[in-house]
């Protein structure tokens, strides 16, 4: 999770990201161990893949008329839907998890497409369960992959660890 938070703070957007091969020599550079490295580029390239291949089957803006690509291939959530969880999913997110994806969720902030990115990107993390903090860090590289950018609040509950704060 470090070379990703790296990463994330280092390069403002996701296109502005280097190539994997030269990002690696970079963070060699910087102190990260090889293998810490290894796994993260890994599931960076997983999250570049998943991106690319949302972005071929969605309409292209723009398209009308009977044009193949003018229907999305991808079906929006209904608002009336609900999201089931897989136990394994259950257990690898931890009630915490669970619920600040339910409070994304109910302020508008993360579309359902991105939601399924952050449950696939989550599931492929390494650790067991994941902690809040991780889990804040998987979405942000979500949004920053696509160019999502959340509101102002948003992002302060993203960014900040509200553990670390003493309560009156």
């Amino acid at each position: 999770m470090d070379v990703l938070v790296f990463v994330y703070e280092n390069y403002g957007r996701g296109d502005a990201c280097p190539e994997l091969t030269q990002l690696s020599h970079k963070l060699t550079a910087v102190g990260f161990e090889s293998e810490e490295i290894e796994q993260a580029l890994d599931w960076l390239e997983d999250l570049q893949q998943t991106a690319a291949g949302m972005r071929a089957v969605m309409p292209r803006p723009g398209a009308r008329g009977s044009h193949p690509l003018a229907r999305p291939r991808v079906q929006a959530a209904r608002p009336d839907s609900l999201r089931a969880y897989l136990p394994r999913e259950i257990e690898h997110l931890g009630s915490e998890g669970l619920g600040f994806l339910l409070f994304l969720q109910a302020a508008k902030a993360l579309p359902t497409e991105l939601h399924e990115v952050v449950m696939e990107r989550a599931t492929a993390a390494h650790d067991r369960p994941l902690t809040l903090e991780q889990l804040k860090i998987i979405i942000r590289m979500v949004f920053w992959q696509f160019e999502h950018e959340p509101g102002a609040l948003v992002l302060d509950e993203l960014c900040h660890d509200r553990s670390a704060q003493t309560r009156h």
